[in-house]
């Protein structure tokens, strides 16, 4: 049986059909630094200059080639990729990386320890069974400091304490022995309940079945609320409101007090909440990072009620914001970090938890386990990665940060012009966004379909793929916005060169000309 070469018959179908429409549905045969190939009609190949960089996944660039030696030499000498439930790996070192890392940029001796995923949904899935896990701790551990007072309060009735009558009636028993069976059968139901997190509107934490419910983004979201424990979101700019959805949720275990020479009825807090998420710079949100005064709202609410606070940083760290964390620009130092995307070098699939020891729960390494976390090719690729980053004082943050900003002030200058076209320019270093103005209340009917199905920056990402050669996309909850996320190795020539082709977006935005904007796109 033979089949034609890329025919989307078993996978993929109906995406091809979608990117079609707007000349975006191509194959890439060859990658190098910041260019991505395929080849045309005529069996010509066309580089495409690579603007959205794997997400953010390329820090480095494509196929970086210090990365790609590395694991050549790796292949070679026969690494032991599987090597599990032997103690020692090599995920051990990345973890002592990252731990020198945090201390540095975050200012904390604290130890974090890490746990090893594939990928950063899986690692946010991690972080969530983990806090879930210490969560349970803590009810267990409430639930027998209960046990012990009712236990102590039974033996002060026993030498002739007596139940407080309101105690008795609030609970509709007339004994002690029915007021203790009480007790503990409600706050065994209570126990039962399921957990509740909080992360920020307009959030992405990944698409599996648990981490897609703190993704904001209700289009992805909804399809799958049954299957997962629920999340709370909360406004970015008014973190203070978290206070008031947790006295909302608030649920209390029963317990009892000898006090004033009787029994009474007492209340414990129940842990609703098993961690607060949220990224630093939020990247399909629009690019927008979390201010100062944020973070700081953020660190009160979570120290106020005992929940962690998550960071996850799968798509801003890795040096890609100037400094390694994009936490350090913000004062965030958290209780867990995430990361994933460019731990692998561009070619590894891995990601990582990082759990500060106050907060670990090291009986978790027996219950969490993966065949591909920590493996021995993904790990000492993540190490690789870890070194060029490091090398000579960090120049690569400080390449990012540069370039980051040319680039910046060369997006500014072209919002400058064209004020009626684009909205704002955010960001930090090199994870940059663009915000069109909406084109709902368009003149042109074409644009307004496009605003009604959020897919006018895809009609802009073909023209820019075709007509100029630039691959980029929009934010996945920010659809007037197109991420900027290349290598440190972009050159002034390339980011000139995005510059004038959003330039020439502009002329065709302002002047209302879908026809010069629409293509009709072929796959190749």
């Amino acid at each position: 049986m033979s089949l034609s070469p890329g025919a989307p018959e078993f996978a993929d179908s109906h995406l091809i059909g979608m990117l079609d429409g707007f000349g975006l549905a191509v194959k890439y045969v060859r990658a190098e630094g910041n260019t991505l190939y395929h080849v045309d009609g005529e069996g010509r190949e066309i580089g495409v200059l690579d603007l959205a960089s794997g997400f953010g996944s390329l820090i480095l660039g494509h196929n970086n080639p210090h990365i790609v030696e590395h694991a050549k030499r790796l292949l070679d000498e026969r690494v032991a990729v599987h090597a599990q439930f032997s103690g020692y790996s090599f995920g051990i070192d990345v973890a002592a990386a990252l731990n020198r890392i945090i201390r540095r940029e975050l200012g904390t001796d604290e130890k974090f320890y890490g746990l090893f995923g594939n990928s950063g949904a899986e690692a946010v899935e991690i972080a969530i069974k983990h806090a879930e896990m210490d969560r349970g701790m803590r009810i267990t551990e409430l639930l027998e400091t209960i046990d012990g007072n009712l236990e102590k309060a039974a033996e002060a009735v026993r030498g002739g304490t007596p139940v407080a009558q309101d105690a008795l009636r609030a609970l509709g028993v007339d004994s002690f022995e029915a007021l203790a069976a009480e007790v503990r059968r409600r706050n065994t139901e209570t126990s039962l309940r399921q957990p509740l997190f909080l992360a920020l509107e307009g959030g992405f934490h990944g698409k599996l079945v648990s981490s897609i419910q703190l993704t904001y983004n209700s289009d992805f979201r909804t399809p799958f609320r049954a299957l997962a424990a629920q999340a709370r979101f909360v406004p970015s700019d008014q973190v203070e409101l978290a206070a008031k959805i947790v006295e909302e949720e608030r649920v209390a275990l029963l317990d009892v007090v000898v006090r004033d020479g009787a029994v009474h009825l007492a209340e414990q807090d129940f842990p609703v909440f098993g961690a607060f998420f949220a990224e630093p710079i939020m990247g399909e949100a629009g690019i927008k990072p979390l201010s100062a005064e944020t973070v700081r709202a953020l660190r009160e609410v979570c120290d106020a009620t005992g929940i962690p606070l998550v960071a996850d940083e799968i798509q801003s760290g890795m040096g890609r914001s100037g400094t390694f964390f994009a936490s350090a620009h913000c004062g965030l130092v958290p209780d867990y970090i995430i990361l994933a995307k460019a731990l692998g070098g561009g070619i590894a699939k891995t990601g990582v938890v990082l759990v500060r020891e106050s907060r670990y729960r090291q009986d978790f390494e027996l219950l969490h386990t993966s065949t591909f976390g920590k493996d021995g090719f993904s790990s000492r690729i993540a190490l690789k990665l870890l070194e060029l980053l490091e090398a000579d004082d960090g120049a690569a943050y400080r390449q990012a940060a540069e370039r980051g900003a040319k680039a910046k002030a060369a997006m500014e200058a072209v919002a400058a012009e064209f004020p009626d076209v684009f909205k704002e320019v955010r960001g930090r270093g090199l994870m940059l966004g663009i915000q069109f103005h909406g084109q709902e209340n368009s003149g042109n009917e074409v644009f307004r379909e496009w605003a009604e199905h959020h897919v006018f920056a895809f009609a802009v990402a073909g023209y820019l793929l075709h007509e100029k050669q630039i691959r980029i996309f929009s934010t996945a909850s920010s659809p007037d916005t197109l991420r900027f996320e290349p290598s440190i190795h972009i050159t002034d020539e390339e980011i000139d060169r995005f510059a004038e082709a959003l330039r020439d977006v502009a002329r065709i935005v302002r002047a209302q000309d879908s026809d010069a904007l629409a293509r009709t796109g072929t796959s190749s």
